[in-house]
């Protein structure tokens, strides 16, 4: 893979460390400093600040998404938003505490496009995606999950590094390269896009069944 561009320099080297490969965060801390502080592709630029993954440093599951929305990258928070809730309401049907996994996106800024007074949300390039993947490789190797679960076709590039459908793939235990197992399933921002109510409600069940079968292997 080739090198990346490093983090711009600061003042405060906890804060800005620099992101060439021979200086790998040792901590979350470092990981939740050094993405707001990240410069590996331009879309700091037009988000409000760095998203970090949120949870114990330790959880046995966890679920990387795409990038922070609108409400993500104003809170400074993953998974607050619309898709949050419904991600929320579906750990809770499957019996998965929510506190106890850890949270995270491919791409740790919002990608977007002004329209108006309204910021549209844009699908990160393979780039950007491979950019950030410095952050979520540091965030894997620190919690040490036992079982990762990739949100929708853009986390599923970033964790499997290749495309694999949902439909097809879900249900699945594939094992990692760091001793995780790996799980797929839908991003909950689809569900809310799903028209038909039949569809949607479908859709859902499937998507709760999945985070039960992530859950029951992580435990």
């Amino acid at each position: 893979m080739p090198r990346l561009p490093t983090l711009e320099p600061g003042s405060v080297a906890a804060k800005r460390r620099p992101a060439g490969d021979d200086h790998p965060p040792g901590s979350l801390a470092e990981v939740t400093a050094g993405v707001d502080h990240c410069r590996r592709c331009d879309l700091w630029r037009d988000a409000t600040q760095g998203v970090p993954g949120e949870g114990p440093p330790r959880a046995k599951l966890l679920f990387v998404g795409e990038q922070p929305g609108d409400q993500e990258d104003l809170a400074g928070r993953p998974f607050v938003g619309p898709a949050g809730q419904v991600l929320d309401k579906a750990l809770a049907a499957a019996g998965v505490p929510r506190a106890e996994t850890y949270v995270t996106n491919a791409v740790k800024h919002f990608k977007h496009e002004q329209r108006g007074k309204r910021r549209i949300h844009k699908t990160p390039n393979g780039g950007e995606v491979t950019a950030c993947r410095w952050w979520l490789d540091a965030e894997r190797r620190l919690v040490r999950p036992r079982v990762i679960v990739a949100l929708g076709g853009t986390a599923i590039g970033a964790v499997f590094g290749k495309a694999m459908p949902v439909a097809k793939f879900r249900q699945q235990a594939i094992q990692l390269p760091d001793q995780a197992q790996g799980v797929v399933t839908y991003h909950p921002s689809y569900l809310l896009r799903v028209p038909d109510a039949a569809t949607k409600a479908k859709a859902y069940a499937l998507f709760v069944e999945d985070l039960k079968f992530a859950w029951s292997l992580a435990a």
